[in-house]
C-alpha cells in the first residue's frame, strides 16, 4: 500500500472535481459492485454522506469530492479493469479522503452509509464489511 500512496504525493487530486456527480457514483456503484467490494464501498457512501453534512469544513468537503471524483472517473493511474490491482488506485484516493474526514464521521453517517448498502445489495452484504 505504501507504493500506492507514494503515486498520489504529487497529484492534483482536485482536478478529479469535475469528474463527480451523485448519479455517476450511483451507477459505477451498480455496475461495478462485485468487482470493488463491499469495503470500498462503505468507505465511499461514509465520504458520500459526510459530504452532505453541513458540519463538514469545506477543505473536507473538496478532498471528499475529488477522491469521489478520482473513483468515479474512467482515467485511472490504474485501470479499474486491471485484474487484481483495479481498484487499488481507488481505494488509495478514498483511504487519503477518509483519513482526513475521520474526525467528522458521526455514528449516523455510518448508519446512513450502512443502510444505503443493504438498500442497494441487501442484508447479507452487512458481514462483509469491516468498521
Amino acid at each position: 500500500m505504501k507504493a500506492n500512496k507514494d503515486m498520489f504525493k504529487n497529484m492534483d487530486m482536485s482536478v478529479y472535481t469535475k469528474d463527480y456527480s451523485e448519479n455517476g457514483m450511483w451507477d459505477k456503484v451498480k455496475k461495478n459492485f462485485k468487482s470493488i467490494g463491499s469495503n470500498l464501498l462503505y468507505k465511499v457512501f461514509q465520504l458520500y454522506y459526510l459530504s452532505k453534512s453541513p458540519a463538514c469544513p469545506l477543505r473536507i468537503k473538496a478532498a471528499i469530492i475529488s477522491a469521489l471524483g478520482y473513483f468515479i472517473s474512467p482515467i485511472d493511474l490504474i485501470p479499474d479493469i486491471t485484474p487484481i490491482a483495479g481498484y487499488s488506485d481507488d481505494i488509495v484516493a478514498v483511504s487519503i479522503a477518509l483519513a482526513m474526514a475521520q474526525a467528522y464521521i458521526t455514528d449516523d453517517i455510518r448508519q446512513n452509509a450502512k443502510n444505503r448498502l443493504v438498500q442497494i445489495f441487501g442484508n447479507n452484504v452487512l458481514s462483509e464489511i469491516e468498521d
